[in-house]
């Protein structure tokens, strides 16, 4: 059965899933410039896992594996895809997990969907995030005076194309804003596609609302109030909810690409982060081609049987 004819039976949004990684395991797999996915499970299901590989076919961890930066010279960025502009389901690299591949979040033993916001319907930009970052939960940042929230860095890329989960694009930096969330510090970065068609007018923060004007306000709303609908209090920021510039957030990128290194070399302690990987030359976590195959084969593949659709809700909440 093809992955499309799986999703449809789940009642599942059409468009979301589409969007979805579209390579089932023993199907054909979307290739990418040098990354494609391979899916494990059901999609719009919790046993659904998307793991990455490299170009020459190996399995690789999509968080430690792919590098932060595209070259050394240039301040252009990996970013991995993990949730399509519009829509709604929580999809996260799996940071406890081997590998890490991306998966959609549950809680409370429900997928989570983030709800729909009069007027913004799911995510407003490509969600996701920068590979080789994490924001150490036992570090305060100097600038929020808050502990990291133990992910790797958010990205909201504002291109105009929609993109797919699991796609690693090539971003430039534009600024970050600094949310507080139940007092960790996530920091969002504001980035665009390089192969954008407008890519080229963007330099700076200022260009934002210059050539998108109410974009970086809509953000700033999205992320005071998604999860009041869920019974939580609006979020605050740092800086008065002030967007920081480029050189700004490359400092931020630069101190969580240490904070990585760090984890990866085991000069800190992670926790559960799950730091396995092929590719860390000198990092005691790393692991052969052969193990690698042998933790996703333990990945079931089977169909998950609960029906998990997602309730098409519009929230109105007043100022």
């Amino acid at each position: 059965m093809s992955a499309l004819l799986r999703l449809l039976r789940t009642g599942a949004p059409a468009a979301a899933c589409l969007r979805l990684g579209t390579s089932a395991g023993t199907g054909p797999r979307r290739a990418m410039a040098l990354y494609h996915t391979e899916e494990r499970g059901q999609p719009c299901s919790q046993n659904y896992r998307l793991f990455f590989k490299d170009v020459t076919g190996h399995y690789i961890s999509p968080f430690h594996d792919i590098p932060l930066k595209v070259n050394s010279k240039e301040n252009l960025f990996n970013m991995i895809v993990e949730i399509p502009r519009w829509t709604n389901a929580k999809m996260e690299i799996a940071t406890e997990e081997p590998l890490n591949p991306i998966k959609q979040y549950v809680k409370d033993g429900k997928l989570r969907y983030v709800a729909n916001i009069f007027p913004y319907k799911g995510y407003i930009w490509n969600y996701g995030t920068l590979p080789q970052t994490w924001e150490d939960p036992r570090e305060k940042d100097k600038s929020t005076n808050c502990f990291g929230d133990n992910d790797p860095i958010d990205v909201c890329e504002i291109g105009s194309k929609i993109l797919s989960c699991g796609e690693v694009i090539h971003v430039k930096i534009l600024g970050i804003l600094a949310l507080i969330d139940e007092g960790e510090t996530d920091w969002k970065l504001i980035a665009i596609n390089v192969n954008d068609p407008e890519a080229s007018k963007f330099h700076d923060i200022d260009d934002v609302e210059k050539f998108k004007p109410g974009y970086l306000e809509a953000t700033l709303n999205w992320f005071r109030l998604y999860k009041v609908p869920d019974g939580k209090p609006e979020n605050q920021f740092a800086f008065n909810g002030e967007f920081k510039n480029k050189a700004f957030a490359l400092e931020v990128i630069k101190s969580t690409h240490q904070c990585w290194k760090a984890l990866l070399m085991k000069k800190c302690n992670g926790g559960a982060i799950n730091c396995t990987n092929l590719q860390i030359s000198d990092s005691p976590f790393r692991c052969t081609q052969e193990e690698a195959r042998s933790l996703v084969e333990l990945v079931l593949s089977s169909p998950n049987k609960e029906s998990n659709e997602e309730e098409q809700v519009w929230h109105f909440l007043g100022k």
